[in-house]
């Protein structure tokens, strides 16, 4: 969803429900220099409230974060949250680039959710249906009017040129997965509220969800079940997460059942893409955000799925001096759609 093309100087911006970060990067080609990287942390329901107070709150904090970090551009790219985007992958005839504009607008209303009138609206064309040989594969993205024009006026507001914005999956995919990835890759990354499922072959997303289920429902859980309180509940999870030897596995029992509500629907995710991807192997789960900090969630996963997992470099694509790597390498799992974002080639 590009506003202005062929802007090189930008940085990314996640405005996340936890905190909000930045990335700007320098450079052309497939791996750029880091020039500056920050973050400050943000309360959550401030982030996804829709009052007008609110939203200037945020825009302050978004200021303070521009100034904190002395970036040297006002151009920005701005992720999109994937709770209000509606991303889906669509079989359609092979027509002309104009042919197919012309096709997707008139069958919008039929492929998305909200009016057409009343979104923005966007596509990429992914390659053949694996389907149908006379068809090709579609992306396409939705997100309201009023979210957009919302974000454009706070961050307008602020002195900031929104050169484009991007759904967070897209960005994370291009961040986290290795670029000449030539087998299917599942990226998973667990936010605050939310867990975000991105598939991508050859770095083309195929299926991306969001699934209701993050940290947030983890923390709640041991909360409940061991009667303690959030602080305690988050130094408990975040030592021994799914470990069965620590603590008797009593931080396993308070917590499995809710792990098991989002690995079921990741399981659900996998069998849809093998579905429709069946000569396409999945061989990899890549895991960020909250699932690479939760010990032994990826070797839960791992053996759940019979599948290699990993945890992913958000700075993988990014040049930095070795004297920054641990810096970097610690702070790695938040960083994905930020770094994802500063790397769009306009």
């Amino acid at each position: 969803m590009s506003v202005l093309s062929g802007v090189t100087d930008f940085f990314g911006l996640d405005i996340g429900t936890s905190a909000i970060r930045l990335v700007q990067l320098r450079g052309n080609g497939s791996v750029k220099a880091l020039v500056k990287y920050a973050l400050i942390p943000v309360d959550t329901k401030l982030v996804l409230s829709d009052a007008k107070a609110d939203q200037q709150k945020v825009a302050g904090i978004i200021k303070e974060l521009v100034v904190q970090s002395k970036v040297t551009t006002k151009n920005v790219a701005v992720g999109l949250p994937s709770q209000r985007v509606f991303s889906t992958v669509v079989d359609v005839d092979r027509l002309s680039k104009g042919e197919l504009e012309k096709t997707l607008h008139y069958q919008a209303d039929t492929l998305i959710p909200t009016p057409i009138d009343e979104s923005k609206f966007d596509w990429a064309l992914l390659g053949d249906s694996p389907k149908d040989s006379n068809k090709v594969e579609i992306l396409l993205s939705s997100v309201p009017n009023d979210f957009i024009e919302s974000r454009l006026d706070i961050l307008e507001g602020i002195g900031l040129n929104v050169i484009a914005f991007e759904p967070d999956t897209i960005a994370l995919a291009r961040a986290i997965v290795p670029a000449d990835a030539t087998s299917a890759q599942m990226v998973v990354d667990m936010g605050t509220m939310a867990t975000d499922l991105v598939v991508s072959i050859a770095g083309g997303p195929r299926l991306m969800r969001s699934i209701p289920t993050g940290t947030d429902a983890i923390l709640k859980a041991a909360v409940q079940n061991l009667n303690i309180d959030q602080k305690q509940a988050e130094q408990f999870v975040y030592k021994f997460g799914l470990s069965k030897d620590k603590l008797e596995g009593q931080i396993h029992n308070a917590i499995i059942g809710t792990v098991d509500v989002l690995v079921s629907e990741i399981d659900r995710s996998i069998k849809f893409f093998n579905g429709r991807y069946p000569n396409t192997p999945l061989d990899r789960i890549i895991v960020t955000g909250g699932a690479s900090s939760l010990p032994e969630f990826p070797l839960y996963l791992a053996n759940k799925f019979s599948i290699n997992v990993e945890i992913g470099n958000s700075w993988r694509n990014v040049s930095f001096p070795a004297d920054r790597q641990n810096e970097l390498l610690a702070v790695s799992n938040h960083f994905g759609v930020a770094a994802g974002l500063a790397e769009r080639n306009e």
